[in-house]
């Protein structure tokens, strides 16, 4: 088949480079525009679109697929190529009508979460600030709705009591590219079994904010530990800001605690309104991230002191 691929961050880029090294024509490679970067803002390419130049594929950066001039030579574009299929993963775009009613198999996207729950843009933050225990990646015909199109193949996996967004983030987008040969290879064949989803059983990821990482102490030790899973948890520690990056759910309980207090300084082990937390990968102001032992090599906790 002959397929355009549509996507940005590194998350999108092992579905692309399944396409790449399959027997199907990548034949356009559409993502986000460059931005600039670092101190000097030099412009840097998207993941997809250092990727893409990496197989010699074409790439083409819209600022936008729904108006204007950039959205008009797109569609230009897109009618010259004559695509079979469309491949959506992660492109940060709305595609619009014009776009989804093109090629003969119409647009799919690959989505991290097992919908129909957590539609939306942070899937993978959400499914671990809310706990859950299960999550994959799910393939959809794509309609004009939010994520709302018929489901073509899941694969889903447990999450691990520990796992952190960045882990998930990677295991996930591995799968996605699974999960697209093997859509694509099921579309060929004229094999899939598309079913509807039901509205009532989803639910809607947003945008993270910044202040959903602040940790209040005061909660229960599983909504702090899945809020540093989730989004990186940040505290105030000694005058300075400290950031927690993994932790783990402690059987160490200290009573008549104040919530936030270190129960524990030789493990960094930190009392919550409902149980306690040990950090076990952080970074404090100043200084680089790095594992709670390496830390505690270099600075000696005190028992009661605050955090927060």
């Amino acid at each position: 088949m002959k397929i355009v691929f549509m996507g940005t961050p590194d998350f999108a880029v092992p579905c692309l480079r399944v396409l790449a090294e399959s027997s199907h024509e990548v034949a356009g490679v559409f993502t986000q525009p460059d931005k600039p970067k670092g101190r000097g803002y030099k412009m840097i390419p998207t993941p997809v679109k250092a990727a893409a130049l990496e197989y010699g594929i074409e790439v083409y950066q819209p600022l936008s697929l729904r108006k204007g001039d950039d959205a008009a030579e797109a569609m230009k574009i897109l009618h010259n190529i004559a695509p079979d299929l469309i491949v959506v993963t992660a492109y940060g775009q709305i595609l619009p009508k014009e776009v989804l009613e093109l090629p003969k198999y119409g647009c799919i996207n690959i989505h991290a979460s097992l919908l129909p729950k957590y539609r939306g843009a942070a899937p993978i933050n959400w499914v671990l600030l809310n706990g859950e225990k299960e999550t994959g990646v799910t393939s959809m015909q794509m309609n004009e709705g939010l994520d709302t199109g018929d489901m073509l193949i899941k694969k889903s996996t447990d999450i691990g009591e520990d796992e952190t967004y960045s882990q998930l983030y990677s295991r996930l987008s591995e799968m996605g590219g699974q999960v697209l040969m093997e859509t694509v290879d099921a579309i060929e064949k004229g094999t899939l079994s598309p079913e509807k989803q039901d509205d009532s059983l989803s639910c809607y990821s947003p945008m993270i904010r910044k202040e959903m990482s602040a940790l209040d102490f005061s909660k229960s030790a599983a909504q702090i530990h899945n809020t540093i899973r989730g989004v990186t948890g940040f505290t105030n520690f000694g005058g300075k800001r400290l950031k927690i990056f993994a932790s783990h759910i402690s059987d160490n309980i200290a009573h008549n605690c104040s919530a936030g207090s270190i129960i524990d300084p030789d493990k960094f082990i930190i009392s919550c309104g409902e149980g306690a937390i040990e950090v076990t990968e952080l970074q404090l102001e100043g200084s680089k991230r790095m594992k709670t032992s390496d830390f505690l090599r270099g600075r000696k906790l005190t028992k009661g002191d605050i955090l927060g």
